[in-house]
């Protein structure tokens, strides 16, 4: 990871799992209607394994991003790496920082997760928003 030896990684978190509801919902709507679609004559019925397998596509896909993006808060920085053949990282340093804000939707409060802006970046669907607010606020303090 991107974290120089002298830092203390403090948090360490994967982004909600509310990010996997459209996505999943997507793949169940698709392969539903290829089940249907290959009980059709011939013709259709082609298409069923087809859509089928493109809602385990979408599936797989939402999973895999979801479980290779991590949300990382330590004593210097924040933040996010994503990927598994070309990994990314953005990241803001936490020295001189002036702003840190919350975001919830309602949603996201009756789910708990929100959107945490820590400078120019944005941080959406983090887990447990309050508490990881209140330690970058603190960090950058």
């Amino acid at each position: 990871m991107l974290v120089d030896r002298d830092e203390e990684v403090c948090l360490e978190a994967r982004r909600h799992g509310i990010v996997l509801v459209r996505p999943l919902l997507w793949a169940v709507v698709l392969s539903g209607i290829g089940g249907v679609v290959s009980t059709a004559p011939r013709p259709f019925s082609v298409a069923g394994p087809a859509l089928i397998a493109l809602g385990a596509l979408i599936a797989l896909r939402a999973v895999w991003k979801w479980e290779r993006t991590r949300v990382v808060v330590t004593t210097d920085k924040v933040l996010v790496v994503a990927g598994t053949w070309r990994r990314r990282a953005r990241s803001v340093r936490l020295a001189g920082l002036e702003a840190v804000e919350l975001e919830q939707t309602l949603a996201g409060q009756l789910f708990g997760y929100g959107t945490i802006v820590v400078g120019p970046m944005a941080l959406d669907h983090v887990p447990k928003p309050k508490s990881v607010y209140r330690l970058v606020e603190r960090l950058a303090g």
